[in-house]
């Protein structure tokens, strides 16, 4: 799978300090968008338009969603912020 970052993600992510971290994490996600794993952790979010998941590194969110084969990452925050 292909995994592709929204433009505000991209930002996010370098504004973040932790840079080299969080994008180790998204790249496993083109492996396997699904399961948990040692430092990130995965979970199918409800009440969405269709199929969304999190990824949870530390303090940082990310919701994605898949889509013929790729993994779209569409929205980045931290903990503090919550869920829209």
């Amino acid at each position: 799978m292909e995994v592709y970052i929204h433009p505000r993600v991209k930002r996010y992510i370098d504004e973040s300090g932790d840079k080299e971290r969080l994008i180790k994490h998204l790249k496993k996600l083109a492996r396997d968008p699904y399961s948990k794993r040692s430092g990130a952790d995965i979970k199918i979010l409800k009440g969405k338009k269709h199929d969304m998941y999190r990824l949870r590194v530390g303090e940082h969110r990310f919701e994605y969603f898949i889509d013929e084969g790729k993994v779209w990452i569409d929205n980045a925050f931290k903990r503090s912020r919550g869920y829209k």
